[in-house]
């Protein structure tokens, strides 16, 4: 495979620098640019043949990350963009999206869950990717939000493994005849690990939310399918309640 270079733009130096190290031993991704606002952002974006892919902030100083969008549209400058942030807003994204963003993805991150993003969005850059699929992003975004509300740490298995359930759930409408048989395979397959080390990693990740999440998103949640006050969900519950609440709220988040 040949190695991706990126250009990541953003005014945390001590954040690129933390992904130049966590990817300095990889063979496929490395970080070959660097920029710390909008108007040198925008002249290493110039810089066409020397980066692949580009990782961009969204509020930076002098010019925010929306003016290298812009800018990158007039100039013509075509590169997969992923748009790494903490601002969390429906109409941002959207604005964002329609100007050629590959992905969203919010701060904090998992690094490895930013590599994989890095991996995805090369393989899918071709002429029917040039936009970003709006939905799938938006379903990222949300489910992201109910599992750092429900307590799950970022950085721990578990947390990969359940937001990869619920997003597979979701796109087959739940048309999985058995968790047990069916997505955890297909999640170990994805994460080239064991269907068994999977499960014993949602468990956890349940049992860690159970300790430190809000009750008040549990309740909301899973209070009509699980008694909270006596017992947590088990995986297969937390999964399809989570799922099964996102397909019935899509209207309301724009998934």
């Amino acid at each position: 495979m040949k190695e991706i270079r990126v250009l990541m733009i953003d005014d945390n130096v001590n954040l690129i620098n933390m992904v130049k190290e966590f990817l300095k031993e990889d063979d496929n991704v490395k970080i070959v640019l660097e920029a710390h606002d909008g108007i040198e952002g925008i002249k290493q974006a110039s810089r066409q043949d020397e980066y692949d892919l580009m990782i961009l902030d969204l509020i930076m100083p002098n010019k925010d990350g929306l003016y290298v969008l812009e800018e990158m549209q007039k100039r013509d400058i075509s590169k997969p963009v992923i748009v790494a942030t903490s601002y969390n807003d429906a109409n941002m994204i959207r604005k964002v999206s329609e100007l050629g963003t590959s992905y969203f993805i919010l701060k904090p991150f998992d690094l490895m869950d930013l590599k994989e993003r890095i991996l995805k969005c090369m393989e899918e850059d071709d002429t029917s990717h040039k936009v970003i699929n709006i939905k799938k992003n938006n379903l990222q975004i949300t489910v992201t939000k109910i599992l750092h509300e429900l307590g799950i740490p970022s950085h721990i298995k578990g947390y990969q493994y359940i937001r990869d359930g619920i997003e597979i759930l979701y796109d087959k409408n739940n048309k999985i005849d058995s968790i047990t048989k069916d997505l955890y395979p297909a999640l170990a397959s994805r994460f080239g690990t064991t269907a068994s080390r999977v499960e014993r990693a949602i468990r956890h990740a349940i049992e860690v939310s159970w300790n430190r999440g809000s009750w008040d998103m549990m309740e909301e949640i899973f209070g009509h399918s699980v008694d909270i006050d006596r017992a947590k969900p088990t995986n297969s519950e937390f999964i399809v309640t989570i799922a099964d609440k996102l397909r019935l709220e899509g209207d309301k988040i724009g998934i």
